[in-house]
C-alpha cells in the first residue's frame, strides 16, 4: 500500500471513530485535498477490499481496512511517542516527522520500534484514535498522566458538566 493510501486509510479510520461517519468531504477537508483526488483513492482502497464505499454515502472499512488503518495508527503514535515524549521534540513536528518516518522503514522495523518504544512509554494509552487535541480527556492522556489520575479527571470532567 502506498503511504498516500495508508493516509487515506488512516484518516478514515479516526473519522470514524470520532464522529460515526466519514464522507468525500470530511475526508477532503482534514487532508487538504481535492474532492476527485479523493474519490479517486477511495476508489483504489474499495478495489483492494479495505474500504465499503457508495457515492454520496459514509464510508466503511471493511475488517481487513480495520485491521490495516490499526496498525498505521499504532505504529504512527509509537514513532509520535517517542519523538515528543523521549526526545522532547516538539508535538508538531514530531507528528509531521513520525509520518515520514512510518514510511521510510520496513514494517518488521516498525514492530521492533513499537515494541522497544513500549519498554519506555505506555503507548497503549495513547493509542486512541478518538483523539481530539481541543478534548479535556485526550489532553490529560497525551501527556501521560496515570490511569488513576485521568479517571479521577474524567469523573470531574462529568460530575461539572465540563464538555470533554
Amino acid at each position: 500500500m502506498t503511504a498516500s493510501l495508508e493516509e487515506y486509510l488512516k484518516t478514515i479510520y479516526i473519522l470514524l471513530n470520532q464522529a460515526d461517519s466519514a464522507r468525500v468531504t470530511d475526508i477532503a477537508n482534514e487532508l487538504g485535498y481535492s474532492k476527485p483526488s479523493v474519490n479517486r483513492a477511495l476508489k483504489v482502497l474499495k478495489e483492494e477490499g479495505y474500504i465499503c464505499y457508495e457515492a454520496y454515502k459514509s464510508i466503511k472499512l471493511t475488517d481487513k481496512g480495520t485491521e490495516v488503518a490499526k496498525k498505521i495508527v499504532r505504529s504512527q503514535i509509537a514513532i509520535e511517542s517517542f519523538l515528543s515524549d523521549i526526545l522532547k521534540v516538539d508535538e508538531k513536528r514530531a507528528k509531521e516527522e513520525a509520518n515520514i518516518m512510518r514510511h521510510a522503514v520496513s514494517e518488521d522495523t516498525i514492530e521492533k520500534f513499537e515494541n522497544y518504544v513500549k519498554e519506555f512509554i505506555d503507548i497503549e494509552q495513547k493509542e486512541c484514535a478518538l483523539y481530539n487535541p481541543n478534548s479535556q480527556k485526550c489532553k490529560i492522556c497525551r501527556t501521560g498522566k496515570s490511569i488513576k489520575y485521568r479517571l479521577n479527571v474524567e469523573k470531574e470532567v462529568l460530575n461539572n458538566g465540563i464538555k470533554k
